[in-house]
């Protein structure tokens, strides 16, 4: 099971909150394994490989009500705390399905307002209470850094117990990254994989975390090419091209969406994210629409490609492109449920179990 992580102690905040991403990321691991998840520069290719592993292991697992029973049995003697200050359904609902596919015991709080940070209390202290009750904490929020700011508190504790970022602000979504990641090697696992594959992004790149995070993650494969398509407003970031232009990425960025849907083996379309509007309706003063896919798109896909989203959706895709074999966003939010399944199963070190039942029953 899940033991202390040391590396945050080593260091003091002040230090630490100088450290970029890529700084920061070993400090989240013990020994090679993931102690906290909370960042995409985390999971380097072998971690990537044994979680989309693991996941399909698992699905497989649960079809049998005796491989439930088993799966049920590994943590139910832990217990989870989700703290989502900030919307969600999805995400919610798949990290609650996942603990309890596992086991876990499950609370929460998703409004500040219930919670005695309306009496003033920090998010620190609220956090270090969670942490008197709770084994892990998957946490979501409007708060920039807030995750891993929680994950240094905790270690410099007597309750260091892993935390999970399912969401922070526009930084960044690993667990929808890696999810995305396995729809992306479910769907080409008789085409090689992920490597060698274009990945095209369209939307609102900007602000789009899971974007951010995805981008991230296919820099661990081979020759993948990425795709950025949007309006100049809401073209991806300086710091984001930088990452990829560090690790030696094929990219580019335009405001030509046909052009190059034929190009694409995955087209990852996202809504516009005008939660973050400074002033309500700024973001309507962009031409959004010819980013939209439509039906008559379809016969510019290529037939082996495939068309994700990470939801909520708008009109960026016309609901009759559902009915379509290569629309994989449905199946991609149940892969959802299975990665994070892999996910809790690895921190907590019981992987190797779920692994040595696979061989026994159905390897």
């Amino acid at each position: 099971m899940a033991e202390k992580n040391n590396r945050l102690v080593d260091i003091s905040w002040k230090e630490f909150d100088k450290l970029g991403p890529n700084e920061r990321a070993p400090y989240f691991n013990d020994n090679g394994r993931v102690f906290h998840a909370l960042l995409a520069q985390q999971f380097d290719r072998p971690a990537l490989d044994r979680l989309c592993d693991l996941a399909t292991n698992i699905r497989k697992i649960a079809k049998s009500k005796e491989g439930m029973q088993f799966l049920q049995s590994l943590l139910n003697h832990k217990r989870v705390m989700f703290y989502f200050t900030q919307p969600s359904s999805r995400t919610y609902l798949s990290f609650c399905a996942a603990c309890k596919i596992l086991g876990m015991a499950a609370a929460d709080v998703r409004d500040a307002a219930t919670s005695s940070e309306m009496k003033g209390e920090s998010q620190e202290d609220s956090v270090r209470t969670f942490s008197s009750y709770f084994d892990m904490i998957v946490m979501r929020s409007k708060t920039s850094g807030l995750a891993e700011k929680m994950a240094w508190v905790l270690a410099n504790s007597e309750r260091p117990i892993p935390i999970i970022n399912a969401g922070s602000a526009q930084d960044q979504h690993p667990t929808q990254a890696l999810l995305d990641v396995y729809t992306l090697e479910r769907s080409f696992e008789h085409l090689g994989g992920v490597d060698g594959k274009s990945i095209l992004f369209v939307g609102d790149l900007k602000r789009g975390r899971t974007v951010r995070s995805l981008s991230i993650l296919l820099t661990k494969f081979r020759e993948v090419t990425q795709f950025f398509v949007a309006p100049k407003r809401f073209q991806l970031k300086p710091d984001s091209q930088k990452i990829l232009k560090e690790a030696g990425v094929t990219f580019e960025l335009s405001g030509n969406f046909e052009r190059y849907v034929p190009k694409a083996d995955a087209i990852y379309m996202t809504r516009v994210q005008d939660e973050w509007d400074k002033k309500p309706g700024q973001s309507r003063k962009s031409d959004i629409v010819k980013y939209h896919f439509k039906v008559r798109h379809l016969r510019l896909l290529r037939p082996h490609a495939i068309l994700m989203h990470p939801f909520p959706r708008r009109e960026e895709i016309e609901v009759d492109v559902d009915h379509d074999p290569r629309a994989m966003y449905w199946r991609q939010m149940r892969n959802g449920m299975w990665v994070r399944v892999a996910l809790i199963a690895t921190i907590f070190q019981c992987d190797t179990e779920v692994l040595a039942y696979y061989r026994k029953h159905l390897g």
